[in-house]
């Protein structure tokens, strides 16, 4: 079942995935009545394709990498919670952001404002203050036929972005959803329940999310909150500990930024 539920089927609702079981249902009655199956034949996972074809949906799980400039997000869309990978790549330039992928205004204003927040602290990343200068960046955001919009991918465009520039590559099982402030704040966002079952779904085993957020895991199921570990953060100076397999050299916070904000709290139960 849960093969044709992740492969075979993707909408809020159950209509279907009873179609698709139907489907295999049916199949099996035929093999039965031509005699070439038992009737109480047992399907496999590796049968379904035999009744319901391809796979008509391939999960990007695989394509997951602890590569630098590669982070995980998590968006929600009509039809349910899903994962959104943000890459990011640099090259000789003059210092323009580039972005791919067919986003939205509200999603490329979060990308512009996570450059500018490391910019502003580039010391503090250890980067050099010109480290723009000569380099171009761009950011892509993969599935580019679907349109993609609004604030909470912020977050993953940041550690992408500040992995990318300090080389150091992101945990391939933890997935991120906040939108940014210039200030490096961490602001709520929605859709946190179906987020979360996408994580879920994906493997992923620690959520980041936004400290105003912590009241919405109410409404996530048990056994998938007892799976996964549960990150609040309220500043973006938070997050590159709890998402980086490495830390890089940390400089000084300039004098006229915010000072880091203490550890993190505790994940959730």
């Amino acid at each position: 079942m849960a093969e044709v539920i992740d492969s075979y089927t993707r909408e809020a609702g159950v209509r279907n995935l009873e179609r698709e079981v139907a489907n295999v249902i049916r199949a099996v009655a035929v093999l039965v009545a031509e005699g070439k199956a038992q009737p109480k034949e047992v399907v496999t996972v590796d049968r379904i394709p035999e009744f319901l074809g391809p796979q008509k949906y391939i999960s990007e799980v695989a394509e997951r990498t602890a590569e630098p400039g590669v982070a995980t997000g998590l968006a929600w869309t009509p039809v349910g919670g899903d994962i959104l990978f943000i890459e990011a790549t640099k090259m000789n330039g003059k210092g323009q952001l580039v972005l791919t992928g067919q986003l939205g205004d509200v999603m490329k204003e979060s990308a512009q404002a996570a450059l500018s927040f490391i910019r502003a602290r580039a010391k503090w990343l250890g980067l050099e203050e010109n480290f723009l200068e000569k380099t171009d960046i761009h950011v892509h955001i993969p599935a580019g036929a679907i349109p993609k919009d609004g604030p909470s991918a912020g977050v993953t465009m940041f550690v992408a972005m500040a992995s990318l520039l300090t080389g150091k590559p992101i945990r391939n099982d933890v997935a991120m959803t906040g939108e940014i402030t210039l200030r490096g704040l961490v602001l709520p966002v929605g859709g946190i329940k179906e987020k979360f079952l996408a994580a879920h779904r994906a493997g992923v085993k620690r959520v980041i999310m936004p400290e105003r957020n912590r009241k919405d895991v109410i409404d996530i199921p048990e056994q998938p909150r007892k799976e996964i570990e549960i990150l609040f953060v309220k500043r973006m100076d938070e997050l590159l500990p709890l998402v980086l397999t490495e830390m890089p050299k940390l400089g000084l916070m300039s004098t006229s930024a915010p000072s880091p904000a203490p550890p993190p709290a505790a994940p959730a139960a």
